[in-house]
């Protein structure tokens, strides 16, 4: 399988668009493109039954936390206009390649 580039970062807000999880917003913690996966924060959550563990300091029990997902279930939110929008690139000025946003144009950058 070839991997592609990946137009999802780190701290980006973005929108489920497919899965259980449908409709959720959140913030981007872990990207990896290798599987093309992203986890979002309060998304996709699995309960993970755990042995105690003195020596690390783990406690027992069932814990809840996020998994990854595939990328192409998310979509980028928009700071500017606050929709869910496709990623375009865009080469400014002063030689600088930022990300845009495909419905109004604005940089989603930084």
């Amino acid at each position: 399988m070839a991997v592609g580039h990946m137009s999802i970062k780190k701290n980006d807000n973005v929108l489920v668009i497919a899965g259980r999880d449908r409709g959720k917003r959140g913030r981007v913690m872990v990207v990896t493109p290798g599987k093309n996966g992203v986890i979002v924060e309060g998304v996709n959550i699995i309960k993970r039954h755990t042995k105690p563990n003195p020596q690390k300091n783990i406690k027992g029990g069932i814990v809840e936390r996020e998994t990854s997902m595939s990328a192409a279930k998310v979509q980028v939110v928009c700071p500017q206009c606050g929709a869910a929008t496709r990623i375009g690139h865009q080469v400014l000025e002063d030689g600088k390649k930022v990300r845009i946003c495909r419905k109004c144009k604005g940089v989603v950058d930084k």
